[in-house]
């Protein structure tokens, strides 16, 4: 079977089920991943996050110590790796709440081992995808912004802008393809990679927060403007 390069990249599993843990790992094993980490509580997930800088987490929500959405807020100080919640919770406030977070994209227990896989293969795909596309320009700067798309970060005169994993994307996206108008539902199959009605919202809390960080005057923006019925569009 031919690997892929993604399926080289460190993918951390969060699951105080031991029978949970091994169950992805050998499904996972079985499709060509090779590295595995794992982790049975919160600060052990925070830590691993931190020390080894996974591709790629998949978090249980009801751990032991900490709950998934407080370790996801943890993560997501000191990095931008995609996060796929996976839990027994079905709410749809429980998905909002994920999305509102960082996460990336949220499977319910119990869960078919073919859409998981599916999942992570289009995350790990899309996450190359950018990184290549990027590497021929590895930086991009408009106004005292500077977004590398090496690093994946965003400077301000050489200070680091706080950005969570879907803000980071969003403006990646939105400058890759800057000046050109993107309806909510082409953002939100491109960036979230879902197509659900109703989750306009989510674009909406997303393009506010980042006005907040990157806008001088938000409610009169510079480079993420609206264009009335049809969508954003960044300016630059």
């Amino acid at each position: 079977m031919m690997i892929n390069n993604y399926h080289n990249k460190n993918i951390l599993l969060v699951d105080d089920d031991e029978s949970i843990l091994t169950l992805i790992e050998t499904i996972l094993h079985k499709d060509g991943y090779s590295n595995i980490l794992k982790a049975c509580s919160g600060q052990d997930a925070v830590f691993l996050a931190k020390e080894k800088q996974p591709s790629l987490i998949i978090l249980d929500i009801m751990l032991p110590d900490f709950d998934g959405f407080e370790i996801c807020k943890k993560i997501r100080e000191k990095s931008m790796a995609p996060i796929i919640f996976l839990s027994a919770k079905s709410e749809e406030s429980d998905k909002l709440i994920s999305y509102a977070l960082g996460g990336d994209e949220y499977i319910t227990k119990p869960f078919s081992p073919k859409e998981l896989l599916a999942r992570i293969s289009a995350i790990l795909k899309r996450q190359s995808y950018y990184e290549n596309k990027c590497d021929a320009d590895s930086v991009y700067i408009f106004g005292d912004f500077t977004l590398d798309f090496t690093k994946r970060m965003l400077l301000k005169s050489e200070e680091e802008v706080i950005l969570t994993t879907k803000e980071y994307l969003l403006l990646e996206y939105m400058i890759i393809n800057r000046n050109i108008t993107l309806s909510k539902d082409k953002l939100l199959s491109s960036v979230w990679n879902i197509d659900y009605q109703g989750y306009d919202n989510t674009v909406m809390v997303h393009i506010h927060n980042l006005r907040e960080k990157i806008e001088d005057d938000p409610s009169n923006p510079q480079f993420i403007r609206t264009v009335k019925g049809r969508g954003y569009i960044f300016v630059g």
